[in-house]
């Protein structure tokens, strides 16, 4: 039995490296339980890869459980509480302190995942996911933003995409539509604090108008004059240029899908389901400053191996999250879901930066920020309530701003504890 431990993980080293092999059956079936959260795309490129998974070893069953995106964090809590849960699990590397204080995944083995070959094949932000000397989890994709556009309401406007900031406006006023009475019928840009524009106006605008949104020691930084002249942009594109509604059809990507927007900042998740948009839809780098600065973010979701899996299971769950995070697996996420590998050997190909879609964002992951969550909910909400103080409450930009760096500092100092 030591003599087959010891080859199965001598197996996984090898596939960790980018080798694929077929396993060995063992005496017993085991089932393993792969948990994440409801995105088509994603069930979809996770029901191919077990698939895969299973063929090439026919004694590991992977049951994938998903659960809606707002319930997510509270059943795997539920599920540690009453100890039982997933053995692999999905989780967005913000959530990171959370899980690892909440004992809700447990270190990887570096004997079957050596950190050596973590650091010299995956892109540097896959340090996210380090607490002191040990890796909790790996990337299968990563994401960056980009600015995506509907080419025939750009051709009717006859336009060409942004390419810096003061472009972004002016094409934003040329494709904007209102009725009779000014209310916007038709977006220039979509706002959507809740989706990625509180990453654009932290990593981005923050950093373009000369500021930094935190300091060298993770603290809020915003609450200065390049934090406001930030938010006065971004608020400005509804209260001074109208081009744009916070709230409008709801979601900034559900109103640019209906062709009622017709610009929209989302990543590179997106590009499955823009796949089915009824109209042709371009995608251009995030717009620079006028200086030609440009700036981006950087996320991904990870995978895990949950606190409870053990013994048999956790052979297994080492073996599936060695496959999915595989060069292999990486291409089936790329083709199926649109997000970008984790490695730099897959994603960085001719092919892929030949892409006219993919470029921009291969190209964002080079000057991309990834921020350090303490909780990236808590921290997202702050960011969309400073901007609706702003537009709904007429609160001034220069007091919201200091209200949301005091509310996210709390948070951070909370996190850190």
């Amino acid at each position: 039995m030591e003599e087959l431990r010891m080859t199965t993980k001598g197996k996984l080293a090898l596939l960790a490296a980018g080798v694929s092999f077929l396993a060995v059956g063992s005496a017993q079936a085991v089932e393993i339980e792969y948990w994440q959260y409801v995105f088509d795309s994603r069930v979809k490129a996770m029901d191919q890869l077990i698939a895969n998974f299973e063929k090439a070893n026919p004694d590991i069953t992977v049951k994938q459980t998903t659960f809606p995106y707002a319930d997510y964090q509270t059943r795997v809590v539920a599920a540690k509480v009453a100890g039982q849960g997933p053995d692999v699990l999905q989780l967005f590397y913000g959530w990171t302190d959370q899980f690892v204080n909440g004992g809700l995944i447990q270190p990887l083995d570096p004997a079957v995942f050596p950190h050596e070959e973590i650091e010299k094949d995956f892109f540097p932000i896959v340090s996210a996911m380090k607490r002191g000397d040990d890796y909790y989890g790996l990337p299968t994709a990563v994401r960056s933003l980009a600015l995506f556009y509907n080419k025939a309401i750009f051709e009717e406007a006859g336009i060409e995409p942004p390419q810096n900031l003061e472009e972004l406006l002016a094409a934003a006023e040329a494709t904007t539509q209102r009725d009779g009475g000014g209310n916007i019928t038709r977006a220039g840009i979509t706002l959507d604090m809740g989706g990625q524009d509180h990453h654009w106006w932290r990593e981005v605008l923050v950093r373009q108008n000369g500021g930094e949104p935190y300091d060298a020691e993770g603290n809020v930084a915003y609450n200065d004059e390049a934090g406001a002249a930030a938010l006065k942009f971004y608020t400005g594109l509804q209260t001074e240029h109208k081009v744009g509604l916070a709230g409008f059809m709801d979601e900034g990507q559900a109103a640019f899908r209906a062709g009622m927007a017709a610009m929209t900042i989302d990543g590179t998740f997106r590009l499955g389901a823009f796949a089915d948009n009824p109209f042709e839809w371009g995608v251009v780098e995030l717009p620079a400053d006028a200086n030609g600065m440009r700036s981006n973010y950087s996320s991904y979701f990870a995978n895990a191996i949950g606190a409870t899996a053990q013994g048999e299971e956790l052979e297994a769950a080492q073996k599936f999250l060695t496959y999915i995070t595989s060069p292999e697996a990486m291409q089936i996420w790329l083709d199926v879901v649109g997000e970008l590998p984790a490695r730099r050997d897959v994603a960085l190909t001719e092919e892929n930066l030949a892409d006219p879609i993919l470029s921009p964002f291969l190209k964002g992951l080079e000057y991309a920020h990834t921020t350090q969550f303490y909780d990236e909910a808590g921290q997202r909400q702050t960011a969309i309530d400073m901007v609706n103080r702003v537009l709904l409450e007429g609160q001034s930009v220069e007091e919201s701003l200091d209200q949301a760096a005091k509310a996210e500092q709390a948070i951070i100092d909370s996190g850190r504890q």
